[in-house]
């Protein structure tokens, strides 16, 4: 593998795990349910931040910004 490679991908999922417990902090922060399903169902996570947007925009769109970058490192192979 190219080094390009597993660095857009390591900063990829970097940038999902950071969302992913950002969202967690913020669905805890507004109800302690949210925040158990946020933290036991990571796809509940980020519907909750699409239905919150203006609580949980930033953590959106670290996660899409991740995303970009693992499949630009995918891409690359």
């Amino acid at each position: 593998m190219d080094p390009l490679t597993i660095v857009l991908i390591f900063f990829g999922v970097i940038l999902l795990i950071a969302s992913w417990i950002q969202l967690i902090f913020t669905a805890s922060n507004e109800e302690f349910t949210w925040g158990l399903c946020a933290l036991f169902l990571p796809p509940i996570a980020y519907l909750y931040g699409i239905t919150k947007w203006d609580l949980a925009g930033d953590s959106i769109k670290m996660a899409i910004l991740g995303w970009v970058l693992v499949g630009l490192g995918i891409s690359t192979i």
